[in-house]
């Protein structure tokens, strides 16, 4: 019989494998003399270094235990989990963890670029309705437009602004509602509905205009080319003709 320090007994080898589990090797401990064997560790430590198999043997699962938690002692010691405010829960939101993390008034990077067509000519920036009024520090035109274009986008959510503008400007980066571009709540009327169908009326009939006369400029183009093709091997006729002769 051997005590443990905790002055739990152990009547066998076996009953003091299954309460150490793999932390101890016990193949070269003698149970009757309560010590280690040497002749025996050091012919274990030679069999281990010859057998090319015993990296992939598995060490045999003796512990029927519950799996605790593995300190640097080898009993049992309870682990409390401790709370300061139990009643709180934590949520999770599935979209806010998808959106990446981005800094406040990251729009404003945007200002001062300008896009440029193909000839290298910068692009006249488009004027945004009167209702669209920018917030913010150092809020400007250009930074609206890029902060509404941006949200345009990126989001697929309704863009309604900022609907505490006043508590915003007071202190933009407690109050500022980072899934909404900086600009003031706005209200879309039935009127601006319909002047927006207008401009869209407008805008098509132009671009059928000017797919009309690009159609008309290629068949213009196609016919003169027919014509001197036709001149060209008239001649050729021609030429033949007078060599023959």
């Amino acid at each position: 019989m051997i005590p443990a320090p905790s002055g739990k007994k152990f009547r066998s080898k076996p009953q003091l494998a299954r309460y150490l589990g793999n932390t101890v090797d016990l193949s070269s401990f003698d149970f009757r003399t309560g010590k280690m064997m040497p002749s025996k560790l050091q012919k274990n430590k030679q069999r281990l270094r010859n057998d090319p198999l015993n990296q992939n043997k598995g060490k045999p699962d003796l512990n029927t235990t519950l799996p605790i938690r593995q300190t640097a002692s080898i009993f049992k010691q309870p682990v409390t989990k401790v709370t300061n405010h139990p009643s709180n829960k934590v949520k999770s939101d599935p979209q806010r963890m998808n959106e990446q993390p981005r800094q406040l008034f990251w729009e404003k990077r945007l200002q001062g670029l300008s896009a440029s067509d193909v000839t290298e000519q910068i692009i006249k920036t488009m004027e945004l309705p009167k209702g669209l009024q920018g917030v913010g520090p150092g809020s400007n035109d250009e930074t609206l437009l890029s902060a509404v274009a941006s949200a345009l986008h990126t989001s697929s959510a309704p863009i309604t602004g900022q609907v505490s503008s006043a508590a915003v400007e007071k202190n933009p980066a407690v109050w500022l509602n980072t899934s909404q571009p900086l600009c003031k709540a706005f209200i879309v009327t039935d009127e601006d509905i319909r002047k927006q169908e207008e401009r869209v009326q407008q805008v098509r009939k132009k671009l059928e205009e000017a797919l009309m006369a690009d159609i008309l400029s290629r068949a213009a183009d196609t016919e003169e080319m027919d014509i001197e093709v036709d001149k060209k091997e008239r001649q050729r006729e021609n030429e033949q003709s007078e060599l023959e002769s």
